[in-house]
């Protein structure tokens, strides 16, 4: 990871930590550092065995609280892609806008960006005389890999009948 990702991200911490009365610990700047050396969506408790992994001991409440916090400073983005699935997260700061493929048979995750969506915000803006701070897009797919592991047959037969 940059070192001026770094600072920005751990200053923007700092701050956000002191205006609530937050206590600024090693472990929310330990789990922030961890996030930003990723490039993938990931759960809770993928975040708290990395961080195990790399012997470094810190709760499974401590993580989840601290996504928490992090959402709501800004530095990551939750997503809920499906209904029985856990919530993913991903890093905000300095990342592209971008928009998501979700495959509910796989479960993977795929990012894409298509600068006419860029276009249709910009329209937007100006048909409703306002600024769009964020917007969040998801296709949602079924996948059509014949290896696919999570594909089960019942699925392919109601395809059949359509």
């Amino acid at each position: 990871m940059a070192q001026e990702i770094l600072k920005v991200i751990t200053q923007h911490l700092s701050q956000f930590l002191e205006q609530k009365g937050y206590r600024k610990t090693n472990e929310r700047f330990a789990i922030l550092e961890e996030i930003y050396g990723r490039n993938d969506h990931f759960g809770a408790d993928e975040l708290y065995f990395a961080m195990h992994d790399k012997n470094y001991p810190v709760s499974r409440g401590t993580v989840y609280n601290t996504l928490e916090m992090l959402e709501e400073c800004g530095l990551v983005l939750k997503h809920q892609f499906d209904k029985g699935v856990a919530a993913r997260y991903e890093k905000a700061y300095g990342r592209k806008q971008h928009d998501h493929l979700f495959c509910l048979d796989c479960k993977q995750i795929r990012e894409f960006c298509d600068p006419r969506l860029q276009a249709i915000q910009n329209m937007v803006n100006e048909v409703f005389d306002c600024e769009i701070m964020y917007h969040s897009l998801t296709f949602y797919s079924k996948c059509k890999k014949a290896g696919c592991v999570n594909k089960s047959e019942i699925d392919d037969k109601n395809e059949l009948n359509l």
